[in-house]
C-alpha cells in the first residue's frame, strides 16, 4: 500500500486514535503511517463487538436458568472462551467445563476459585453469584 493510499476514514472503533500501517513512500522504502480507520474494518469491528456481547447475554441466561455456574457468563463477559480460560489459568479444558457444572462449582476449592479470579480480574465473591445484567 502506498502512503497516499493508508485509509483516513475516522473510524468510531479508533476512539480518535490511529493505527500504525506499514506503506511505501515514493522512493519504495516502508514507512509506518498512522491511520484513522476505514469503514470496512469498523463494520467487521462493530459485528465481532455484538456478536461477543450477544454470546455473554445467552451465557447470562443459561447460568441464570440453572443451566451453568456463573463461571460460564464471566467467561464470556469477558470476552474470553474455553481456549484462552484455560491458557490463562493453567488448567485443562475438561476440567474447565467441569466448572461450569453448578454442582461441582458449588463446592470448587478456594484455591482454585482464586485462580479464575486472578485471572479474570474479579474477586471470589464476584465469581461465586451472577452479577446483574445491564
Amino acid at each position: 500500500m502506498n502512503i497516499d493510499s493508508v485509509p483516513q476514514e475516522d473510524s468510531s472503533t479508533y476512539a480518535k486514535n490511529k493505527k500504525a500501517i506499514y506503506a511505501q513512500d515514493i522512493d519504495g522504502s516502508v514507512k509506518i503511517v498512522g491511520s484513522t480507520g476505514w469503514n470496512v474494518e469498523e463494520t467487521v469491528t462493530k459485528q465481532a463487538l455484538q456478536d461477543l456481547e450477544d454470546s455473554a447475554i445467552k451465557a447470562y441466561k443459561e447460568v441464570k436458568s440453572g443451566k451453568f455456574s456463573p463461571l460460564y457468563y464471566y467467561m464470556y463477559a469477558l470476552r474470553m472462551d474455553l481456549d484462552v480460560l484455560s491458557q490463562v489459568t493453567g488448567f485443562f479444558k475438561w476440567t474447565i467445563k467441569r466448572d461450569f457444572k453448578p454442582s461441582v462449582y458449588a463446592n470448587i476449592s478456594v484455591k482454585r476459585l482464586e485462580v479464575y479470579a486472578d485471572a479474570m480480574g474479579k474477586t471470589q465473591e464476584e465469581l461465586k453469584v451472577l452479577e446483574k445484567l445491564k
